[in-house]
């Protein structure tokens, strides 16, 4: 078993109507959510740009934690009390520490494929942050600042595979997100790549001379080679050469 650090913002979301309010504002299907089930969720504009990422975990028939990046809290925070209107729902912070297990059985279900997050469980880490960086690199998980901001669409990273529930009612975003994803399609892709050197960030990618792309993260494997998450147009082939700009 894998032991890794995760640093979190927490919000705790409480009230008689915590569910109906966050089922409103969020991507993914709150209703669904049994006590101590978690999912992964988005908040998005009206144009569907991502706000904010987060994982909803629900303690109780009327308290929810939010889970999103440290950066982001304060801007959940204020975005979600603005949006309550008279929704009967308190909205505050709390503190926690998260890990990341894999190949554990506790914990819920978050967005990092192939893990389960622990809250406040002494437990101590046994890979380091750059362990973990290539881990998500591998698994292709998208990242706030790297490969998800206000540029980006969650079709464009795969999160509508994963974030978004195409069953629920509506939910800021939800139109723009339900017409691409059913009379459309995202015009680029995030990709998992083979590199030759670490790239910085935003570097762009050339196929037969043309811009196709952006480099968004990578890491070097302990044996030398690289690997590297990219936005690529979709009408290139995935086996591709691609060289630096």
């Amino acid at each position: 078993m894998d032991v890794a650090a995760r640093d979190r913002g927490y919000l705790r979301v409480a009230g008689p109507d915590a569910r109906d309010y966050l089922q409103r504002m969020v991507s993914n299907d709150v209703e669904a959510l049994q006590i101590g089930d978690a999912a992964p969720a988005l908040l998005l504009t009206a144009k569907a740009r991502v706000i904010a990422p987060l994982v909803v975990l629900r303690r109780g028939e009327e308290d929810f934690l939010l889970l999103t990046e440290p950066e982001l809290r304060a801007a959940v925070q204020s975005l979600l009390t603005r949006m309550r209107l008279r929704a009967r729902v308190e909205i505050e912070p709390e503190e926690h520490r998260s890990v990341l297990v894999f190949g554990g059985e506790d914990g819920f279900a978050t967005d990092f494929p192939g893990a389960r997050e622990l809250l406040d469980s002494g437990l101590e880490p046994t890979i380091d942050a750059d362990e973990l960086e290539r881990r998500r690199i591998e698994a292709g998980v998208p990242r706030w600042g790297r490969e998800l901001d206000d540029r980006v669409l969650p079709a464009e990273a795969g999160l509508d595979a994963t974030h978004i529930s195409f069953t629920k009612g509506c939910y800021p975003g939800q139109e723009p997100v339900a017409r691409l994803h059913y009379r459309g399609k995202a015009n680029r892709a995030l990709r998992v790549l083979e590199l030759q050197d670490v790239p910085a960030y935003d570097t762009e990618l050339l196929h037969d001379g043309k811009v196709v792309g952006r480099v968004t993260s990578a890491a070097r494997r302990p044996d030398g080679s690289v690997v590297a998450l990219a936005y690529v147009r979709v009408e290139v082939p995935d086996d591709a050469p691609l060289a630096f700009a």
